[in-house]
């Protein structure tokens, strides 16, 4: 768990970006109605979490540097037994208070009685337009309220600007706590996967591969990160594969793509093992291929090295790989040059993860590929894909899929590789599978 010191210093450091003149809205996420009167688990915005850790809908944080009734704000649903007998506990604003270290709270249907007199008076608001039409119109009519008033000395904002570049590149950049919860999420992944592993048989199903994953993530206090990829043979090709209904056949590979969410943070690991226990000739050939694409862009994984960097170690070697297995043809550069290798991995080699799965932050500075430094975390998830359809090629090449995906710490020490416990080396994955 977070402390609620940390969301302190975290909605004190943004104060301090966004200046004295200025508020910050940030409102949570509404609950999504799945069907009919049906809703979707509710998930928390992760930006009001980040600044919070409160994780109930319904609610508007404001953020007001230097003002004298109290800086951080919180408008939230007030206790109501009724309700609650029927949805669950609310804290409300008598406990949200000091449950959440803030300097006021207010009943959310006061909202806008209160809210645009906090407006007044500052230069900027700082908001997520676009995300919520609905808030976005609640936001222009309290600035327009206090526009209204001029001519009676009201001074109203006369710049409305992103949030998300700000707080997008504080939320970039993990504590130690955070650290803590993203190892826990991966360990929770690894498990999923080893539960997944021993589960595999021939003649089973995707969908039972994807129920294993499930139970080993709710049986530890998470949820999926996103819905899981669990792809047999030729179904691993296709990236986004999400189906999950298909039959494992004898002699096929099984892609799995599964991470968990614990308190909000994610994880993203993917292995790709044999469905009867042995990997054929060509599949081990790629899979080690893949493997050492995969360590080659790990190593990559270090303060001051671009962030392209680990995807131009992978493609170097994929690359370089693919032509002595026959797969391309003519020279490393030149193939590289003409981006050959599309043909067979036509995607990034990682990205950022935390909150989100793809996480917030920018990937280039000045139009210059970001430099990794400590604190950030990345996924590396180099892969192969060789389409059933394939043309010019032998045909036992053809319908397979590989992904290799691993979770890593920038560290001044160091790659550190949050997922390490979950076997990718050929010959423990056979041994493992060898002995379900």
């Amino acid at each position: 768990m977070i402390a609620a010191s940390e969301f302190q210093r975290r909605r004190r450091q943004l104060m301090r970006i966004i200046g004295r003149d200025a508020i910050a809205i940030l409102p949570a996420a509404p609950e999504r109605i799945r069907n009919n009167d049906a809703h979707y688990p509710y998930r928390q915005d992760s930006d009001f979490h980040y600044l919070t850790g409160f994780d109930e809908p319904h609610a508007v944080l404001a953020l007001v540097p230097g003002r004298k009734a109290g800086e951080v704000i919180l408008f939230c649903r007030e206790r109501d037994a009724e309700r609650e007998r029927w949805d669950g506990t609310r804290l409300g604003p008598e406990r949200a208070v000091g449950g959440l270290g803030l300097d006021d709270a207010f009943p959310i249907d006061d909202i806008d009685d209160i809210l645009p007199g906090m407006i007044e008076g500052r230069d900027r608001v700082y908001y997520h337009f676009g995300r919520e039409i609905e808030f976005d119109q609640k936001l222009i009519g309290w600035v327009n309220r206090v526009r209204a008033q001029v001519r009676q000395g009201a001074h109203p904002p006369h710049e409305l600007v992103a949030l998300s570049h700000i707080l997008h590149d504080l939320r970039l950049f993990k504590s130690r706590a955070e650290l803590r919860l993203m190892a826990k999420s991966a360990q929770i992944a690894a498990q999923a996967h080893l539960r997944a592993m021993r589960a595999t048989r021939a003649g089973g199903s995707e969908a039972m591969i994807a129920a294993e994953l499930l139970h080993a993530l709710h049986s530890n206090h998470a949820v999926p990160s996103y819905e899981p990829i669990v792809g047999g043979g030729a179904n691993a090709c296709v990236l986004h594969y999400r189906a999950n209904n298909a039959l494992l056949r004898d002699g096929d590979l099984l892609l799995v793509d599964a991470g968990a969410e614990f308190h909000c943070y994610a994880s993203d690991i993917t292995r790709t093992w044999p469905v009867n226990g042995r990997y054929s000739a060509p599949q081990r050939a790629l899979y080690e291929l893949v493997l050492e694409a995969q360590y080659r862009a790990i190593d990559e994984a270090r303060p001051g090295r671009p962030f392209t960097a680990m995807h131009d170690a992978a493609v170097r070697t994929l690359t370089r790989g693919l032509l002595k297995l026959g797969l391309l043809e003519g020279s490393v550069e030149a193939n590289l040059k003409s981006g050959a290798y599309k043909r067979y991995y036509m995607h990034k080699t990682g990205h950022w993860l935390g909150l989100d799965v793809h996480d917030v932050g920018d990937y280039r500075i000045d139009n210059e590929p970001r430099l990794l430094e400590p604190g950030m975390v990345v996924t590396v998830e180099p892969g192969l894909y060789i389409a059933p359809d394939e043309g010019g090629i032998d045909a036992k090449w053809k319908g397979i899929g590989i992904r290799i995906e691993d979770d890593v710490v920038i560290s001044a020490k160091g790659p550190e590789v949050l997922s390490e416990a979950l076997p990718k080396e050929p010959d423990a994955i056979e041994e493992l599978l060898a002995n379900r």
